[in-house]
């Protein structure tokens, strides 16, 4: 059985809680590998002053750090590299130069989430391939539920 390619998209959540149980449970389904794009979004104000370079160094951060854990998740080694600093445009690219049959889009809480704002999760459902949307809203709600009930 051939595996399942999957895109994983995120930057500061990449090595969140969220994201790593979306990726077991993805792993524990069947065979895949993992790539994760890391969009160079600059914070604040450096988009204006050096919106190529510093966004860059901290997407190579944010990569090498998670990595080893979403590896761990995974059950192999996961790849990635860094992006476009337009998450769209990194999205898209990737899906273009890879043959991914799954994304996952992990992007922070709801109401801070810049990614969310652009409606990322329905811009990737676009590209003809499923789309796991994980932010920390839902886990979240779930934790909520389990109180509640």
């Amino acid at each position: 059985m051939e595996p399942v390619h999957v895109l994983i998209v995120a930057n500061r959540t990449a090595d969140s809680p969220a994201l790593l149980e979306a990726v077991r449970d993805r792993a524990s389904q069947g065979p895949a590998r993992f790539h994760l794009v890391v969009p160079a979004s600059p914070p604040g104000l450096h988009k204006l002053v050096d919106p190529e370079d510093h966004g860059r160094e901290e997407a190579r951060a944010n990569l090498r750090a998670a990595l080893p854990s979403l590896s761990v998740a995974a059950g192999s080694e996961v790849i990635g590299h860094v992006g476009d600093p337009n998450p769209v445009a990194a999205l898209e690219d990737a899906v273009h130069e890879g043959a991914y049959d799954e994304v996952i889009v992990s992007t922070l809480h709801s109401r801070v989430s810049r990614w969310m704002r652009m409606d990322l999760p329905s811009k990737a459902s676009h590209l003809g391939v499923p789309v796991t949307h994980v932010s920390p809203d839902a886990v979240e709600a779930c934790r909520l539920e389990l109180v509640a009930a």
